[in-house]
C-alpha cells in the first residue's frame, strides 16, 4: 500500500504482546487511552520532566534500556539516542520535530515518526483567538478598565470583516486557521513555497507580498535553518504599521530582539505568542513590560482532544514499531532513513 513502509531490516525488533518493554516519555503524564494502549502491550512508561536537560534524558534512557522514546518536551540530542542500544522508536507528541536530532536518529536508523494533524484544530483554533484578541484590543481594554480607567469615549476598534489574515506556512494547521478566519469574513493570503491554492485561499511564493499587505500575520512553518528568525528586522519593516503577528509555531521563526524592537517603535501594532526562542522564558524577559504583547505558555495543542489524538497516534506508532508492523511513511520525519 502506497505510504505505508517497513521497518528497514536494521531496526526490526519484535515484542509481543506479554512481553517487556519500556518507553521513556518526556513531559506530562499522557492521556489515559494512550496509557492503556501502552498497559496492553506490556510496555512500561518511565516520565521524565519534559524540561530535563539532554544529560538526565540521556541517563534515564540508559537506567532503563529504553525500547522508544515519547517526545513531548526536551532535547532528544545525539547523546540520548546513543544512550540505549535497544532504542528502535521515537516518536513525537505533536508534529514539529526540531528538538530531535534526525540526523542522529537516521544513523542510527530509527525511524522518528509524528502525530500528523491531530493538534491542528486546535492550534488554528488558537491562532485565531489570539489575532482576534489582538485586532480587538482585548488585553489594553483589559487592563484599563480593571485599573480605573473607562475609555468608551475614546476608543475606536478595528473591523474584522474585511481585513486581510496572512498565514505563513500552508499546512494542515495554516488550512484550517485560513477557513476559521474566512468564517468570520476575513480575507486569506498564503505563503507557501510548496502549498497551492485551496477553499478561497490565494497561495504565492512572494512572503514579502503576504506581509506588506496583511492585518495578521499568522506563522504555521515549521521551524528548519531556512525558516530560523524568518520574520527579523528586515521583514516586520514591511508589515503594515496596524498590523499584527501571531505565533503559534516556534518561537525562533521569530527573531525576538527584531519583534522588541518593532513592537517598542510602534513599527507593528502588537504581536501575540504562544512559543519562545527559550523554554520556559526568562522572567525578566523584555517583551513582558510592552502592553501590545499577548504571552500564553506553548498551549497551542493543549485543547482536550488534540491531548487525546497527540498521545494515542504517539503510542500507536510505539506499539506498531516494536510490534514488527508497518508504519505510514507520510509520518516519518527523518525521510532519508530507508
Amino acid at each position: 500500500m502506497s505510504g505505508i513502509s517497513e521497518l528497514p531490516k536494521a531496526t526490526q525488533h519484535s515484542v509481543s504482546k506479554g512481553a517487556s518493554a519500556s518507553v521513556l516519555v518526556t513531559g506530562a503524564e499522557l492521556a489515559a487511552e494512550a496509557g492503556e494502549l501502552f498497559e496492553r502491550f506490556s510496555i512500561k512508561a518511565v516520565y521524565a520532566d519534559g524540561y530535563s536537560g539532554s544529560e538526565k534524558l540521556a541517563q534515564l534512557a540508559a537506567d532503563h534500556q529504553v525500547d522508544a522514546i515519547l517526545v513531548r518536551q526536551g532535547q532528544i540530542t545525539d547523546t540520548v539516542i546513543s544512550a540505549s542500544p535497544r532504542l528502535r522508536v521515537i516518536a513525537k507528541h505533536g508534529s514539529g520535530v526540531d528538538n530531535i536530532d534526525l540526523l542522529s536518529a537516521t544513523t542510527h536508523r530509527i525511524p522518528v515518526l509524528r502525530a500528523l494533524a491531530a493538534n491542528a484544530q486546535s492550534v488554528a483554533e488558537l491562532a485565531l483567538t489570539l489575532s482576534l484578541t489582538a485586532m480587538k484590543d482585548i488585553n489594553l481594554l483589559n487592563t484599563a478598565v480593571k485599573g480605573g480607567n473607562w475609555p468608551k469615549t475614546k476608543y475606536v476598534g478595528r473591523d474584522i470583516a474585511g481585513a486581510r489574515f496572512g498565514i505563513v506556512g500552508f499546512g494542515e494547521i495554516g488550512r484550517r486557521a485560513a477557513k476559521l478566519a474566512q468564517g468570520i469574513g476575513m480575507e486569506t493570503l498564503a505563503y507557501d513555497p510548496f502549498a497551492m491554492d485551496s477553499d478561497g485561499t490565494r497561495v504565492t511564493r512572494e512572503l514579502n507580498e503576504v506581509l506588506s499587505s496583511s492585518d495578521i500575520i499568522s506563522l504555521h512553518c515549521p521551524l528548519t535553518p531556512e525558516t530560523h528568525h524568518l520574520v527579523n528586522a528586515e521583514r516586520l519593516a514591511l508589515m503594515k504599521p496596524g498590523a499584527f503577528v501571531v505565533n503559534t509555531s516556534r518561537g525562533a521563526v521569530i527573531d525576538e530582539t527584531a519583534l522588541f524592537d518593532a513592537l517598542t517603535q510602534n513599527i507593528i501594532a502588537g504581536a501575540a505568542l504562544d512559543s519562545f526562542e527559550e523554554e520556559p522564558p526568562r522572567a525578566d524577559h523584555p517583551l513582558w513590560g510592552l502592553p501590545n504583547l499577548i504571552a500564553t505558555p506553548h498551549v497551542g495543542g493543549a485543547s482536550r482532544s488534540a491531548l487525546r489524538n497527540m498521545a494515542v497516534q504517539s503510542a500507536q506508532h510505539i506499539v506498531d514499531v516494536l510490534t514488527g508492523q508497518a508504519f505510514d511513511r507520510r509520518a516519518l520525519a527523518n525521510t532519508d532513513l530507508t
